[in-house]
């Protein structure tokens, strides 16, 4: 079997046990955010599969998007992600 050559990790194992690998991320052409690929890119970017820089320009993220989501995270666990529930876990 041929892997291709990129750069930077392959996969990264979270702390729950399970692995997270380059396949796993969303494509680069999505649109349409859902908590499970937010998730996805949110724990690539935290666990050093993908950069912070490259999650930016692959999924055409603002700053103030990805530090959203990754505080999101932080704070409420991925629960946090989902647009319904967004009102739930903003600060007033």
């Amino acid at each position: 079997m041929y892997l291709k050559k990129i750069e930077g990790l392959r996969t990264v194992t979270l702390p729950d046990g399970s692995v997270l690998s380059q396949t796993d991320l969303p494509p680069s052409e999505t649109r349409r955010w859902v908590a499970s690929r937010k998730a996805a890119v949110v724990n690539g970017v935290r666990y050093g599969l993908i950069s912070r820089e490259n999650a930016k320009e692959r999924y055409g993220l603002s700053d103030e998007e990805l530090d959203e989501w990754l505080n999101a995270v932080k704070v409420h666990g991925t629960d946090a992600l989902k647009t319904t529930s967004i009102q739930k876990y903003r600060q007033p």
